[in-house]
């Protein structure tokens, strides 16, 4: 089968399209013929092999252990492993599984769902990660009907998911932070008010939120803090500093130790899709409050120009390749 392959961590220059076995699926384990697969910035930091702590959390020291990229994935069911119930040859299903840049790929029966028919495969291989993120992000931050929030980061794969989870959920009013140009965008996925960023500084105080998801972001813990209610939550998701050893997340650390000593709650989030969560989400996306937002589609070969675009910072939603 055609892969995308990598045995050195580095740019986009490292991966490259090759012909490799095709893999068997093991006990509990799905053969899928992949139709679609979703680009994230988990996929170019296990590309990159940065920061330095994705190496030592065993993904390999010196060099990836998993040659082929990519989780998000859309496809047909082609073969099932001993033990598997719930999935049949024929069956068309989304999630996650490893390697998902192939024509064909292994994924554990539980890490999967039947696609919803209103998407394509294309929209439902981008929304596992990013969608899984966005609906744990509003967990932890105690989402209440009623609510006001604000989503920086707005327009990216995770934002465009929150926005439109916030509203799903009962908020009562939904600001959304992004470019300018993006704008449009955002309120077409329900948010109330959108703040250009480049303008407008939406850290200046002047409003208050029961909720911020500073999705992806570096702006210092005090500038985010006043501008939470008494009670508010500051929920960090992700972060792409330079720092070579654990990137952004020392925003993170910082924000729980100094939640042990004020009235906000703060928190940071490392997502891990949960069967559950995919199950909310294909709820959501049945009744038509879900819907992903795939910004372009691109070929399998051409994966290193799909990673080269999303840490360009200008895509709009996700990013999908087509297989």
């Amino acid at each position: 089968m055609r892969a995308i392959v990598q045995d050195v961590y580095g740019s986009p220059d490292v991966l490259r399209l090759e012909e490799i076995d095709r893999p068997v699926p093991g006990r509990g384990e799905v053969l899928l013929r992949v139709h679609a697969a979703g680009v994230d910035q988990g996929v170019w930091h296990l590309m990159a092999g940065l920061p330095y702590a994705i190496r030592a959390a065993g993904f390999g020291l010196r060099a990836p252990k998993q040659r082929v990229r990519g989780m998000d994935v859309a496809g047909r069911v082609e073969a099932v492993g001993p033990g598997v119930a719930r999935f049949r040859p024929g069956d068309e299903v989304y999630g996650t599984c490893t390697g998902s840049f192939a024509e064909f790929a292994c994924a554990k029966e539980d890490e999967l769902a039947p696609r919803p028919a209103r998407l394509t495969p294309e929209q439902a291989a981008v929304v596992t990660i990013s969608g899984s993120t966005a609906l744990q992000a509003l967990r932890a931050g105690r989402l209440e009907p009623g609510h006001r929030v604000l989503v920086i980061g707005a327009s990216g794969g995770v934002g465009t998911y929150a926005v439109q989870l916030a509203k799903a959920l009962g908020a009562a009013h939904v600001t959304g932070v992004c470019s300018g140009s993006k704008a449009d965008l955002v309120r077409s996925l329900g948010a109330d008010e959108v703040v250009d960023y480049v303008r407008e500084d939406p850290t200046d105080g002047v409003h208050r939120y029961d909720l911020v998801l500073d999705i992806a972001g570096s702006r210092p813990l005090g500038r985010l803090r006043r501008i939470l209610t008494p009670r508010g939550c500051l929920v960090i998701v992700g972060g792409e500093t330079d720092g070579r050893w654990i990137g952004g997340n020392d925003r993170q650390l910082r924000a729980l130790l100094l939640s042990l000593f004020v009235r906000h709650r703060l928190r940071g989030l490392a997502c891990v899709p949960r069967p559950e969560d995919l199950r909310v989400l294909g709820e959501f996306i049945e009744t038509g409050s879900l819907t992903p937002v795939v910004d372009r589609t691109y070929s399998l070969a051409e994966v290193p120009d799909a990673v080269r675009r999303l840490r360009g910072g200008h895509v709009r939603g996700k990013i999908a390749i087509r297989v």
